[in-house]
């Protein structure tokens, strides 16, 4: 049902600081910031040959992320996201199986454009898990 590894995503403090890190330091290709109102972030994207890093920046009191951040204030791993070819087929069959799907269970669009899901950390491995229909 997955398909590859779209990216890893990591909360941030700074994303200014933390793309010119990537960006000087290790010398990434680093998009220009994108603020996803609607999930409450502020987000850029670091190409690797094989996938992509997310920062993700808190975007106003409520976001998920500044949450994230009072629990971790150093920041961190926040989630993993893999591909699925139909995301409401892969929801379907995951709630069958006993996932819970954050949320209202509805897929809504994410930075790349694309419907995304969110499901339970509990239901696997303690990881915040994002699908992303490709």
């Amino acid at each position: 049902m997955i398909g590859r590894l779209n990216h890893v995503a990591i909360a941030v403090r700074d994303l200014a600081a933390a793309s010119a890190l990537y960006r000087g330091t290790l010398g990434a290709d680093v998009s220009a910031p994108q603020q996803l109102p609607e999930h409450g972030v502020t987000v850029v994207f670091i190409t690797l040959p094989n996938t992509k890093i997310e920062l993700l920046e808190p975007l106003g009191a409520n976001s998920p992320i500044a949450r994230f951040l009072e629990k971790n204030p150093d920041g961190g791993m926040h989630h993993i996201c893999y591909e699925v070819d139909d995301i409401v087929a892969a929801r379907d069959r995951l709630k069958q199986a006993g996932a819970r799907v954050l949320g209202d269970g509805e897929p809504k669009i994410g930075a790349h454009g694309k419907p995304v899901l969110f499901l339970h950390p509990k239901d696997f491995s303690g990881t915040l898990v994002e699908l992303e229909q490709v």
